[in-house]
């Protein structure tokens, strides 16, 4: 008999989602801008409309969403900075109600863990964390076989742990996070904000709007200011996840998300300058993983597999 599970990621640019088997196979998906839905009921809404949910529904067991600041033991996503939706927004009540189907709400990262876990890069891992670096940047943290929530639900906001004194401002309301140097958003901002002898030259100033897709893709051509913004990022980002193998003593990191997604050229970098850094106990103990899900819709396996992984 099939048994799927619908898997959604809530972005702060795009929402998406799919009908997901315990093979991990995806048999239907979508990608739809966030910003087309001006509240989370008009997107509740739509899905209770989507025919392609509705062909499969009877098999449905169950609804995987993860979102930024989705809280795991309420079911609310709780003043997410990068989204529009303000407040405290109850999405796994109003799941259930509209679409009569068991929900699961978490941090998307937190998704991205399990999705890593049971799909991906982390099968052989009871200790590791990912690091998802999109707009923001999240973390799902596994101790001894375990997924760490935390007592309110929100463990793991390391996007949201200070790495520069009085730095940039961040959405949070608060000044010199890691998601404001180390995302896609962060790295467009240290185009914005450094000025070096390289920018003047860079084929980025030749673009209307420039992109971290755009960064990395100059970088790999040795364009010199794409290859200083690319190592400003991988200091700052592998010298925090050195601070934060503290906390959990990880077997390794695994990067998800487009900027991992670039290729050896920033993972590398991020590793060096992390056992650079490391507590000599830790040093080349701790690998650099990137996931193997990306390119293969992660964010909707991710949050699939908490339903799976529940109903386990």
């Amino acid at each position: 008999m099939l048994e799927l599970a619908l898997g959604v990621d809530i972005g702060g640019t795009n929402i998406e989602y799919g009908l997901v088997d315990q093979n991990g196979s995806i048999i239907y998906h979508k990608s739809i801008p966030t910003k087309t839905f001006p509240s989370p009921e008009d997107f509740i809404i739509f899905l209770k409309k989507d025919n392609g949910i509705q062909s499969y529904y009877t098999s449905i067991k169950g609804i995987g969403i993860g979102a930024p600041n989705g809280n795991y033991f309420t079911g609310t996503i709780d003043f997410a900075p990068n989204l529009d939706w303000e407040g405290i927004i109850p999405l796994r009540d109003l799941s259930e109600t509209f679409l009569m189907l068991p929900t699961i709400l978490t941090n998307d990262a937190n998704a991205a863990a399990v999705g890593e876990k049971i799909f991906g890069n982390a099968k052989d891992l009871s200790d590791f964390v990912t690091i998802t670096l999109g707009t923001g940047l999240g973390s799902g943290v596994y101790c001894n076989n375990q997924l760490v929530y935390g007592a309110h639900g929100i463990a793991g906001e390391y996007g949201h742990i200070r790495v520069i004194p009085n730095g940039r401002s961040c959405k949070c309301g608060r000044n010199g996070c890691l998601e404001t140097y180390a995302s896609s958003s962060g790295i467009v901002r240290s185009y914005n904000e450094l000025d070096t002898p390289s920018k003047k030259t860079s084929q980025l100033n030749s673009l209307a709007n420039v992109s971290a897709k755009d960064i990395f893709k100059l970088a790999l051509a040795k364009d010199a200011f794409a290859l200083e913004l690319v190592d400003f990022t991988a200091d700052i980002l592998g010298t925090a996840l050195a601070d934060f193998a503290c906390f959990s003593d990880p077997k390794a990191y695994i990067l998800f998300g487009g900027i991992a997604q670039s290729g050896v050229l920033f993972s590398e970098k991020v590793a060096n300058r992390m056992n650079k850094q490391l507590l000599n106990p830790l040093k080349n103990k701790i690998e650099i993983r990137v996931s193997s899900l990306h390119n293969t819709n992660a964010a909707i396996l991710g949050n699939a597999a908490m339903v799976f992984h529940e109903m386990k």
